[in-house]
């Protein structure tokens, strides 16, 4: 004979915690957890960033030396340096430079799934009996393609993420995988020191 157990709390306990029902909304509303893999093949807009971040700092470098120089009281030389006109065109060139690599790159984002879908996904793609054997909680062969589509914000499909994982590099195709796995076991909570 099975029993069944009320869990709803006694509503005396409820109304002696009225911020219990605002509390249970909040996280009602929590977003799944997201992460997004950003793939650049332009190397010289990369390059680019980094030299015009440099130029950057070097440039405040020299306005706050400058600064000194000529006695611009400390609570002044934010201000100064920030409308020095070698600081300003470099910070300019810097955000041309990140416009140039932002457009240049290619985001892909990877939503977690529910803990039901997640244990479901896990179970369509069991692993064999040897792989289990040897630690594995999911058939290496098949889970990856399904994981990354079954993730994929932007759609992609199982086929395409197959796709993709037989033809990039290993590094690359594991950094997709990972980004689609690792969602799925971040932890959010802070469990506290008990």
């Amino acid at each position: 004979m099975t029993t069944t157990t009320d869990i709803t709390p006694p509503p005396a306990a409820v109304a002696k915690d009225a911020h219990w029902a605002a509390k249970m909304a909040k996280l009602r509303s929590r977003k799944l957890p997201e992460r997004t893999l950003s793939i650049c093949d332009d190397q010289a807009a990369k390059t680019a960033v980094t030299d015009a971040a440099m130029v950057l700092a070097k440039a405040r470098a020299a306005a706050v030396a400058e600064c000194a120089e000529q006695g611009i009281r400390e609570d002044q030389r934010d201000a100064w340096v920030a409308s020095n006109p070698q600081v300003v065109a470099a910070d300019s060139a810097l955000t041309a430079a990140q416009d140039t690599l932002a457009d240049a790159t290619l985001t892909l984002t990877f939503r977690a799934l529910p803990r039901p879908a997640w244990e479901q996904l896990l179970r369509e793609h069991a692993p064999s009996e040897d792989q289990a054997d040897q630690g594995m909680d999911y058939n290496p062969e098949t889970f990856p393609a399904a994981v990354i589509a079954a993730c994929s914000v932007d759609g992609m499909s199982e086929a395409e993420a197959q796709e993709l994982l037989d033809a990039w590099p290993d590094g690359e195709a594991k950094a997709l995988f990972t980004s689609a796995l690792v969602i799925n076991q971040t932890i959010r909570a802070d469990l506290g020191k008990g």
